[in-house]
């Protein structure tokens, strides 16, 4: 019986990893299978001689760092005022930011469009720029619970209260008080909602597609209707992408922890 409970965990752990592992090996097996019996490159090379991966991806890029400037700015903030001077309305906040993981992206692009078409007063998905700036918003909303929770526990391991009082003996003004006092103290905390933001920036799909942008979620679809053996390259791409994401967040999350 001892045994059995000593070894379990890592037991279940290595089913869980096969489980998990299994179809990523194969689909990079695949990848590196464009020739038949030796594995090769080209696929990748492929995707990265293609001019509109590169075009994608810069453009997703872009998007995700507008997007993180974007949600910083309303994040922390709202965040830090939460914190300090409305406890009682935390509740409501917290149900708030978790809409997003409840409401289907399609139904907020949806939203968009009806509330900014040719016949609004603001027809922001009728041009380029407009509908650029509305996938800004989008990926905003998608990615607020991630960049709430990681600031709100940043938060956590300062004592607020304290340096906003003695910022305001030296005489800062409230938003000084953020921008000189409170955002340096949560940094490493504002960089991981940073890095799970751009995670879920360059994975994006349904806004993009509906609001016809250029997006990489968008190019990873369009190749895989045309080609086989690109998409899987893709894939991987993306996937470790989405890993140096969460690598870097897990090293921000325990810089924040030594640091507090």
């Amino acid at each position: 019986m001892k045994f059995v409970l000593r070894y379990s965990p890592w037991t279940i752990f290595a089913i869980a990893a096969v489980f998990f592992l299994m179809p990523l090996f194969s689909t990079a097996e695949f990848s590196l299978s464009i020739r038949r019996g030796v594995y090769s490159l080209e696929a990748y090379e492929s995707v990265f001689l293609d001019p509109e991966f590169a075009a994608s991806f810069f453009y997703s890029l872009i998007i995700a760092v507008l997007t993180i400037i974007f949600g910083t700015i309303i994040v922390v903030p709202m965040a830090y005022y939460v914190r300090l001077r409305l406890q009682w309305l935390r509740p409501v906040v917290e149900i708030f930011v978790m809409l997003p993981m409840v409401v289907p992206p399609i139904v907020l692009v949806f939203g968009y469009l009806r509330l900014f078409s040719s016949s609004s007063v603001l027809p922001l998905a009728d041009s380029s720029a407009g509908a650029s700036i509305l996938l800004i918003c989008g990926c905003t909303t998608l990615s607020l619970p991630y960049l709430y929770r990681t600031i709100d526990t940043g938060l956590q391991t300062i004592d607020v209260q304290t340096l906003t009082d003695a910022a305001g003996i030296l005489g800062a003004r409230p938003f000084a008080t953020i921008r000189l006092v409170i955002f340096p103290n949560i940094l490493p905390s504002v960089m991981a909602g940073a890095f799970l933001t751009f995670a879920v920036v360059m994975g994006e799909f349904v806004i993009a597609s509906l609001l016809t942008r250029p997006a990489f979620g968008t190019y990873i679809q369009k190749i895989g209707m045309s080609k086989a053996y690109e998409p899987a390259a893709l894939t991987i791409l993306s996937f470790a992408i989405t890993w140096g994401a969460l690598a870097m967040m897990n090293v921000m999350t325990r810089f924040s922890r030594r640091a507090g």
